[in-house]
């Protein structure tokens, strides 16, 4: 239900997840004194938070979900986050720990999480007026990354452009091998376990935005064949609308893609 949702007239449901009672009621009393801000819920476990969005017939009416990411229980809001996400792709999270610790931010790389998160650990960022923001970018798809942790995360970015499977979450991931192997949506849903086979669809369309599949040349069966000779191909690749396909060549510009016709 995060579509749509613009300007700061909007109010935005939110689930809170915060494990220290007093400090969770604070910022919802905070949050919703904005006028700006609903907290639907607040859960003081990862896993409470996930368990809120395991039914599809019983996802709260939320628009994103503010994370502490040290909580109570086996879960850290990082693993909570990606759990969510896995059954609601790239549901809108903000993040935030006063910890200064890079476990919390190796946690984060390895999670894969790409898109629509913000990650903050600085105790002013935990004010109302700093977080209504962060919170309508990330339901609005836009990140947010704190300054201390901005030139990393953009240099492991670099890295990764070419690298088509770098632009996806790890269950993406999963799922365009699938698609590249020929499976159906209900095969691969099957196969993943999913409880809503409708997901794979919504998995499909990231997949196809983060690798720039989505234009007015391809509906879903070209954007799902061209997917899949991205997988086998091994590199981004772009077609116009005459079909010609495009591959990055060595100094980063856009050349004519010829693959070898004998797999080398």
């Amino acid at each position: 239900s995060c579509c749509g949702i613009q300007g700061s007239a909007v109010v935005l449901n939110i689930v809170l997840v915060e494990d220290e009672p007093q400090l969770g009621e604070a910022m919802r009393s905070g949050l919703e004194a904005t006028g700006r801000v609903k907290v639907l819920s607040t859960c003081r476990k990862g896993e409470d938070a996930v368990a809120l969005f395991q039914d599809p017939q019983d996802v709260p009416d939320a628009h994103g979900v503010l994370m502490d990411v040290r909580l109570e229980g086996k879960m850290n809001g990082i693993e909570a986050a990606v759990a969510i996400r896995r059954e609601h792709p790239r549901f809108p999270v903000v993040f935030y720990s006063i910890q200064d610790d890079d476990t919390y931010f190796r946690d984060f790389r390895k999670a894969g999480i790409l898109s629509h998160y913000a990650y903050v650990r600085k105790t002013n960022y935990l004010l109302p007026e700093m977080l209504v923001p962060l919170l309508q970018d990330a339901v609005a798809g836009r990140s947010f990354i704190d300054a201390d942790i901005e030139a990393r995360v953009q240099e492991v970015r670099q890295l990764d452009e070419n690298d088509p499977m770098g632009l996806l979450e790890p269950h993406e991931q999963a799922v365009a091998r699938m698609l590249a192997g020929g499976m159906s949506n209900d095969q691969i849903a099957t196969q993943m376990g999913y409880k809503d086979k409708r997901t794979i669809s919504r998995v499909n369309g990231q997949i196809y935005t983060a690798w720039g599949l989505r234009s007015e040349h391809a509906d879903e069966k070209i954007a799902r064949t061209r997917a899949a000779l991205i997988v086998h191909a091994g590199r981004l690749l772009r077609w116009n609308g005459e079909g010609d396909v495009f591959s990055i060549g060595p100094e980063g510009e856009w050349v004519p893609y010829w693959p070898d016709p004998e797999g080398g």
